[in-house]
């Protein structure tokens, strides 16, 4: 019985020396990376206040008289960059505000902001160099197109192994009480500090923090196209997924600075050139009103003779579009989140909760905090592992020889399965240790190789 009980120890501590190993790895390669997507979104995540500020000097406009009709201001905007289509128009419940119109000028988007009096422009600007845009882009493609979608892809899937193996390392097996469990032990010294800060922080913020990541998985490039093939093959042939799994599929998509990924967003309609009657959004501006949309609301032309009215808010749960006759302004179409297929409810609804905006401000103080401790755990872990790493070592947890748990192997292959990513990199880092790493003496001693 003894050889077994140590056969036994001894694969716990091979396991546990493993799940270090990737925890550490992961956490090295992670920890850039969730840097900067926390900043970028935790700055996302109060898009409506950072947007209101941005614009404050764009509303209430003091002016004497009435402001002109919003068609004439329309046509004004289009004039203005040489006759291009209109895509939509904000409707703002202040006449007072400058009229914000989004225009396409040969494929490129634009947001003019008309004067409603004097009808001069007082800003014309390119949607994607908004800066919200600026952030997204940097948020979902680190401003490098495909092969940045693919390394964020790449950095939250690794972002969920670190998650779960730290939690693993967390688990309290030989602790005398709950000091440095769920609250960080002060007068230990400087090392224990960090170690406790770090893994406390860790244990608070794990299961949020994984929430962020897994709902974020349906925008990913790799992931997110295998999940809307998987969603496609549910649905009939003619219904359509309500996100797109890629920022080119996105814009492609959408036409439309409020669109979140393409989902939930009113469709971007037909569009109107400087030879459309615009007419019709003048008497159609109260019916709109009256719909009592969520804010913000647009309109844009959709056919013959018909607008489309809908709720851009961020909580994509509560945005509805109607389909309006400009005649009669009677409601021809409405559709809301009630009318979505239940996987589009469950991706509508993670996404919302991932932006902040599910359930108001305590939604975006969970983003918040969440934040912060991926921050907290980022600094910390850098911390321990530069005061401690050795000079001439990277300072990886040693690798012991031997076979690991066989429950462990399941889990593996089942992870790298979901995460198709991680999987395929995994592979690769094997293969790459095992072939050439590991005959390379210094970088063998250095990797911790032994």
């Amino acid at each position: 019985m003894e050889p077994a009980a140590n056969n036994k120890a001894r694969r716990r501590i091979i396991d546990y020396r493993m799940i270090w190993r990737w925890h550490f790895y992961a956490g090295l390669f992670c920890i850039p990376f969730i840097i900067i997507l926390t900043l970028t979104g935790t700055t996302y995540l109060f898009k409506p206040q950072i947007e209101a500020a941005l614009e404050a000097k764009y509303n209430n406009l003091a002016f004497d008289g009435a402001p002109k009709p919003v068609s004439q201001q329309i046509y004004t905007a289009m004039h203005a960059m040489h006759g291009a289509s209109l895509t939509q128009v904000e409707i703002r419940d202040d006449p007072h505000d400058a009229l914000r119109v989004t225009l396409n000028d040969n494929g490129e988007l634009y947001r003019l902001y008309v004067h409603p009096q004097s009808l001069d422009i007082l800003k014309a600007q390119p949607l994607d160099e908004r800066f919200m845009a600026v952030i997204k882009n940097i948020h979902g493609e680190l401003t490098i197109g495909g092969l940045g979608e693919v390394i964020v892809e790449l950095a939250a899937s690794w972002a969920i192994v670190m998650i779960m193996t730290g939690l693993y390392l967390w688990w309290p097996r030989q602790a005398s009480g709950w000091a440095g469990v769920l609250w960080p032990r002060l007068n230990g010294g400087t090392r224990l500090f960090w170690r406790d800060i770090h893994a406390v922080t860790g244990i608070y913020i794990s299961t949020f923090a994984l929430i962020l990541l897994l709902s974020g998985l349906p925008w990913t490039s790799v992931w997110g196209t295998g999940f809307k093939a998987v969603v496609a093959a549910t649905k009939p042939a003619a219904a359509k997924a309500e996100w797109s799994s890629s920022r080119a599929e996105d814009k492609q998509q959408t036409k439309d600075d409020h669109a979140h990924h393409g989902q939930g967003a009113p469709a971007t309609g037909m569009g109107a050139d400087m030879g459309t009657d615009l007419t019709g959004i003048d008497a159609l501006l109260p019916a709109v009103r009256a719909l009592d949309l969520p804010t913000p609301v647009v309109i844009k032309p959709d056919g013959d003779r018909l607008w489309q009215a809908g709720s851009t808010t961020q909580n994509l749960t509560a945005r509805r579009t109607v389909t309006l006759s400009a005649d009669t302004g009677e409601v021809v179409k409405q559709t809301g989140f009630t009318e979505k297929a239940v996987m589009d409810k469950i991706v509508l609804t993670a996404i919302s909760l991932h932006e902040g905006h599910l359930f108001g401000w305590f939604n975006q103080l969970l983003g918040l905090l969440t934040a912060l401790g991926l921050l907290t755990l980022s600094v910390s872990a850098v911390i321990m592992w530069w005061s401690k790493r050795p000079a001439d070592r990277l300072g990886a947890p040693v690798k012991f020889d031997g076979k690991t748990s066989r429950g462990l192997l399941p889990i593996i292959v089942f992870t790298a399965v979901f995460l198709p990513v991680m999987g395929i990199s995994l592979i690769l880092i094997a293969l790459l240790e095992r072939f050439v790493l590991r005959r390379i003496a210094p970088v063998k001693d250095y990797l911790g190789l032994n």
